[in-house]
């Protein structure tokens, strides 16, 4: 069974205007509202494809009952540790020309509560896959990931990885299943600016030295690449105009796994309806529709990569 961890969600709040000035009233349109959080991103995503998955993490108050309930009615179970505090809500403005975005820092979880979710863990005998994804909320340290990660490697638990954390670094030595980073985190948490396929290279190999056992990189429009320390392949990316960069990656995550996890070797369908499942959510403001990903992959190119 995958299960999706969620420390910090969040409500979305995705909104257009015809531009934004200072000092008077700008009107919105188009507001749509959506539970969220990149773990729970996932499992809504893996939903679509009819891959069952079940979901964890921290809410509180209203907007936090709000993610459960829709959650469960579609059909995902979700094992909530409830907080004090109000699960946050973020703001995506689309004018047009930009897209602004306001992520609030989201509720305080306490120890308490932290290892409420560890022993929950724990007791799940049907979690052969974690899936870890997005920030820490208030309340907890690096060290979560760490008590997390140890139960999983005592119930011999494959780990996927997708944060934005520098802490990535320390994790790799537990040798997490797949990592999924992007171009800014690879800049960000390792210090490498990747010019040209190269560079490209270097970083997978590098990332895969270092623990990661398979590793899928999302490079916007420079497609993504894929590497198992055997096999490397590019996906190249589908043109469309952005409407919401929200949940974009999480898809594209979700729509690599519900091939990979369970057919391994058919890495280059699972690329395909990774960057098609991505673009689609990124052209649509969110995973609402998602009504032309069979389309779409049919127009994505891969290609296996040598001298590797």
């Amino acid at each position: 069974m995958i299960y999706t961890l969620t420390a910090n969600p969040a409500i979305d709040m995705n909104i257009s205007s015809n531009g934004i000035m200072g000092k008077v009233v700008n009107r919105t349109f188009d507001a749509v509202y959506t539970p969220n959080g990149k773990g729970l991103n996932v499992s809504y995503c893996l939903n679509r494809f009819e891959t069952q998955s079940a979901v964890l993490g921290f809410f509180g108050g209203f907007s936090g009952r709000y993610i459960v309930e829709e959650t469960q009615k579609m059909g995902i179970k979700v094992y909530p540790v409830w907080v004090e505090d109000t699960t946050r809500i973020n703001i995506f403005l689309n004018d047009r020309t930009e897209e602004y975005k306001f992520v609030n820092e989201g509720s305080y979880v306490s120890q308490k509560k932290q290892r409420e979710l560890c022993m929950l863990i724990e007791t799940l005998g049907d979690m052969d896959t974690l899936i870890v994804s997005g920030s820490l909320p208030k309340g907890l340290t690096d060290s979560f990931y760490d008590e997390v990660l140890d139960i999983c490697r005592k119930k011999q638990t494959a780990v996927i990885l997708d944060i934005s954390s520098p802490y990535l670094k320390n994790l790799m030595r537990i040798r997490p299943y797949l990592i999924k980073p992007n171009d800014e985190e690879i800049k960000d948490i390792f210090g490498i600016v990747m010019r040209d396929e190269a560079d490209i290279k270097d970083v997978l190999l590098d990332l895969h030295e270092g623990g990661a056992m398979n590793i899928l990189l999302t490079l916007g429009e420079r497609g993504s690449y894929f590497y198992n320390g055997s096999d490397l392949y590019h996906a190249g990316a589908k043109k469309i105009e952005l409407v919401s960069s929200a949940c974009a990656g999480d898809a594209a995550l979700a729509g690599f796994l519900s091939i990979w996890l369970e057919q391994p070797d058919e890495i280059e369908r699972a690329l395909k309806r990774s960057a098609a499942v991505g673009a689609n959510v990124a052209e649509s403001s969110g995973l609402g529709l998602m009504d032309k990903v069979e389309n779409y992959a049919k127009e994505i190119i891969v290609r296996k990569v040598e001298g590797v």
